[in-house]
């Protein structure tokens, strides 16, 4: 037998006898390590159980609370119709489960030069979509959202193009503060025009913004491939960061199937006193529904510090 598919079945049949099922007998429920709470709050994205749990995200979210997980994370919440939103909100809310970051924009444009470069219809796009998040978060009961604040324009210096990512944010903080509401800054390392890359960078703006309604994402799969020395980074920018993300590196995956041993992160995060949530903004490394319960077995074992 090959190495790798030795490896494989290892992870599948530890990932059954660890989770087991969730099985019903008339009203009686068996209870197993599966169905407890994690340490830490893991976030889900839709789809990502969609083999156990079934195609709608609403039926997803059912079986993942009973697997044990109390939170989401829906980067699309923007573009779903108003009485998704909705439905997905008094969900969380009867299930006692939060909802994590949603991204704020309908078009994609923060994927392009825009806050960098000062521009008065970028500010102004960013104010109209932060107005739309706020009315989204009511109806989904969120509190995260996250703000990617676009390429270089390298026309201009790279104070300049600092200079007016604050001033953009500050007006987009000035629209949520009222609300409770924080936009989470994301850090990059898809391609090397987009602005935002580092952790240190991240937390100067946040400083500069000064604002609750204004924090860092720390996706610890981008900043591994950015700078690496994660736990470190963690403790110089504890003080901005809002949120984390999830992701192993490489493949951008779940933990144990790259090189960073999120065993011993998520054990800072939590001996640190972290109570926000860890969104699992990453693929699943085997396919199917063993593949899902694989990947819930490696963050039940990740979890277990």
């Amino acid at each position: 037998m090959q190495r790798r598919q030795f490896l494989q079945q290892s992870i599948l049949a530890g990932a059954a006898a660890v989770t087991g099922t969730t099985a019903m007998a008339g009203t009686q429920r068996s209870t197993s390590i599966a169905e407890k709470p994690f340490q830490l709050d893991y976030a889900f994205h839709a789809g990502m159980f969609k083999n156990n749990g079934g195609e709608s995200f609403l039926d997803q979210i059912r079986w993942a609370y009973d697997q044990g997980f109390r939170s989401i994370e829906d980067n699309g919440m923007m573009s779903r119709s108003a009485d998704e939103q909705k439905k997905i909100g008094d969900l969380l809310a009867k299930l006692g489960m939060r909802m994590g970051v949603f991204v704020i924009t309908s078009d994609n444009w923060h994927w392009i030069t825009s806050l960098t470069s000062g521009k008065q219809e970028w500010i102004d796009k960013m104010e109209k979509d932060c107005r739309t998040a706020v009315e989204v978060a009511k109806r989904c009961n969120a509190k995260w959202l996250t703000v990617v604040p676009g390429n270089y324009d390298r026309r201009l210096s790279m104070d300049l193009q600092t200079a007016n990512v604050i001033t953009a944010l500050r007006k987009g903080a000035t629209i949520l503060e009222p609300h409770g509401l924080v936009m989470v800054l994301e850090a990059l390392s898809d391609n090397s025009d987009l602005f935002l890359r580092g952790s240190d960078q991240t937390y100067m703006i946040c400083k500069a913004v000064n604002s609750p309604s204004c924090k860092f994402l720390f996706d610890m799969y981008h900043m591994q491939r950015n700078e690496g020395n994660i736990i470190a980074s963690i403790d110089r920018v504890w003080e901005e960061t809002g949120y984390f993300q999830i992701g192993d590196n490489p493949g951008r995956k779940e933990p144990g199937t790259g090189e960073m041993n999120y065993k011993n992160i998520f054990k800072h995060i939590h001996k640190k006193g972290y109570k926000g949530i860890l969104g699992m903004e990453h693929g699943n490394a085997l396919p199917g529904k063993e593949g899902e319960m694989a990947l819930i077995k490696a963050y039940r074992e990740a979890d277990s510090f």
